[in-house]
């Protein structure tokens, strides 16, 4: 079989703080196949690299990030010293070592990700296989195929597999992003027989590893790269 892909969770989350530029370059150091992370627009309309709607939890500022401009965004600091990056400073970054996993957090932000990854593959040299867009809302996922039927899709699921799975095959989707939970190596199968990659998340403890690699999905997202 091909070998299980590695996919940093918002880069090497369990050993730097998360979706900052460190923890992206410690996860392409780890080897990463691929890294994800999360993106929110910023007030002025530049996409950032953050996972909750507030900066309140991971920076010592508080706010919610989409009333917030870049300059002010940038004001803030992660454990005192990183700034939260752009999804351009973390594209320039990763320079095509690794292939990147853009989760929406939001509908709002499918125009302007569909508009950079056009961008990097147009004018930077990369290429449809450096970049898979995933999302829990799949009226987002539907926005990002509307604009552009090349860009890869993840469909992201926490309860219905089933309904996931029958949303994967409507949007011509590379992958299926499922809570690990809710996998058996019966469904995976049924998932890959489809065409359809399976990408589990968050797949941390090392039983739950072993499982994932006895069920033969094609990566695993965690926040500890060097155990898989």
């Amino acid at each position: 079989m091909d070998k299980i892909l590695k996919i940093g969770h918002r880069g090497a989350n369990g050993y730097e703080p998360e979706n900052t530029l460190i923890s992206f370059e410690k996860a392409i150091q780890m080897g990463a196949d691929g890294i994800e992370l999360d993106v929110h627009l910023s007030l002025d309309g530049h996409l950032i690299v953050i996972h909750d709607e507030t900066i309140d939890r991971t920076t010592n500022g508080k706010g919610v990030v989409n009333q917030l401009n870049l300059q002010e965004l940038k004001s803030f600091r992660i454990n005192e010293k990183y700034t939260i990056p752009t999804l351009e400073e973390v594209l320039d970054l990763v320079n095509q070592r690794c292939f990147v996993n853009i989760e929406l957090k939001n509908q709002d932000t499918a125009e302007k990700v569909v508009q950079i990854i056009e961008h990097y593959i147009s004018d930077k040299n990369w290429n449809r296989n450096h970049f898979i867009v995933s999302s829990f809302d799949w009226n987002a996922l539907q926005q990002v195929r509307f604009l552009n039927e090349n860009i890869r899709i993840g469909v992201l699921t926490e309860t219905d597999l089933d309904l996931a799975l029958s949303f994967a095959r409507f949007m011509k989707a590379e992958a299926l992003h499922p809570d690990f939970q809710l996998l058996s190596n019966k469904y995976t199968s049924k998932i890959q027989e489809k065409g359809i990659k399976v990408f589990p998340w968050t797949v941390n403890e090392i039983d739950d590893i072993q499982k994932m690699k006895s069920y033969k999905v094609d990566g695993i997202i965690t926040d500890f790269l060097d155990r898989i």
